[in-house]
């Protein structure tokens, strides 16, 4: 499915979406502010929802393909932020979610999955509560292609939940053109795959030249 996944600027909607035109510094200094605390693992127990209309963060419940969840109010995660979740129950079971709401009352390692990422640890809703991990992913965040691409995949991947993500290089092609290279392994209930992406852009106006996504074998 979807073996090579290519865009080109011509027509490209990507490039002038608003939802990217942020500045690759903000991702940085966003990322950077809570790097120290955030980049270490925390266990505690999730349970689940099938979410509301409106959300604190305001991300609808369904963005990121429903791999979404709700925090703590006190917890360091922020809105938007990326998390892994394990079940601790399943080796091997586990998600990237997508932080779009906080919840009254729960301590900082306590969550509340949408339900298709709950479903996605494979535990069953009739549990109500598991034992997971929190692993927060401060490295998406500073790379604001990463996500981009990202979102791409778990689009032209819908059946399957995106499990490990790695930045592989950088290069700069001309003065003005930067070349980033990503890796992500998606899990489906059939088959465990990698894809590789790569994006091409312009370091001056930050605009999408070319991107492409290919599954590679493991």
């Amino acid at each position: 499915m979807y073996p090579n996944y290519a865009f080109s600027q011509y027509g490209n909607w990507y490039a002038n979406c608003p939802c990217y035109a942020n500045s690759y510094d903000y991702y940085r200094n966003y990322a950077t502010e809570y790097y120290n605390y955030r980049q270490q693992s925390v266990r505690g127990q999730a349970t689940w929802t099938t979410g509301g209309t409106i959300t604190k963060c305001g991300i609808p419940w369904t963005d990121n393909q429903s791999m979404t969840v709700a925090v703590g109010e006190g917890s360091p995660y922020q809105c938007g932020q990326t998390l892994k979740v394990r079940n601790l129950s399943m080796p091997g079971r586990e998600v990237l979610v997508e932080v779009v709401d906080t919840v009254p009352g729960y301590p900082a390692n306590r969550i509340n999955l949408q339900k298709k990422a709950f479903e996605a640890l494979g535990a069953n809703p009739d549990q109500g509560v598991i034992n997971i991990e929190i692993i927060p992913s401060p490295q998406l965040e500073l790379e604001k292609w990463g996500k981009y691409l990202l979102e791409i995949t778990q689009t032209a991947y819908p059946g399957y939940n995106v499990t490990e993500y790695n930045t592989i290089g950088k290069t700069q092609l001309t003065p003005t053109e930067t070349k980033e290279t990503y890796e992500f392994i998606l899990q489906s209930p059939q088959e465990r795959i990698k894809i590789r992406g790569n994006v091409i852009y312009n370091t001056n106006t930050e605009r999408i030249i070319s991107f492409d996504i290919n599954e590679v074998n493991e």
